[in-house]
């Protein structure tokens, strides 16, 4: 366990990234979002792999503040349509990154196709007193074509996990932690820290 509280920021705005990552690290981690230590502006993400971008948002916040940090990039990626969106998921439709247009793109485009299978993956960067990390988390699983469930962001309410019949949407966050592309990126990341002391 660690033995003190110890604080990262965490480069994201998005209330509900920063709840189901606060929810897997526990309390005796702190997490920072953006706006507490006053950055307001949109961090560069100028990639074209989940890895730089996590690392290049990352590396922008230490150099800014000094603070020891992490940063994610996740991703869907659609076999049928050549792993795409990918990097792009966020802006799949355009720069407004607006869930619902990403969502009815990619079901338009992936009208009449029979292969549905798509994976989540994330990238988590951390930089802890200088030095950088990488943890990776991927869940395999398929893309239905309408929404289902309230819960969750992003593309949660048309992927169905493996072995599951919900939407992440549809499911308690407990559950969606433990088997999610985050969940498992954010596990290895807490397991890290965990191991330091």
């Amino acid at each position: 366990m660690v033995k003190k509280l110890l604080e990262l920021v965490f480069a994201t705005s998005n209330e509900h990234k920063l709840r189901e990552v606060q929810h897997v690290l526990g309390e005796r981690i702190k997490l920072m979002p953006l706006k507490s230590i006053g950055i307001n502006e949109d961090i560069p993400e100028n990639y074209h792999t989940l890895q730089e971008n996590a690392l290049q948002k990352a590396r922008y916040i230490y150099e800014k503040t000094g603070k020891n940090c992490f940063a994610d990039d996740t991703g869907l990626e659609v076999q049928a349509l050549n792993w795409e969106p990918g990097v792009f998921s966020a802006r799949y439709a355009g720069d407004e990154k607006n869930p619902k247009e990403n969502i009815r793109k990619l079901l338009n485009n992936l009208r009449d196709v029979e292969n549905r299978c798509a994976r989540f993956r994330t990238v988590i960067a951390l930089i802890l007193d200088g030095h950088e990390y990488l943890f990776e988390g991927i869940v395999w699983g398929r893309i239905i074509d309408h929404e289902r469930g309230s819960d969750g962001f992003g593309y949660d309410p048309i992927f169905v996990p493996d072995g599951f019949d919900q939407t992440f949407a549809e499911m308690p966050l407990s559950v969606k932690n433990s088997i999610s592309h985050r969940g498992m990126a954010v596990s290895k990341l807490n397991q890290f820290l965990r191991n330091l002391c």
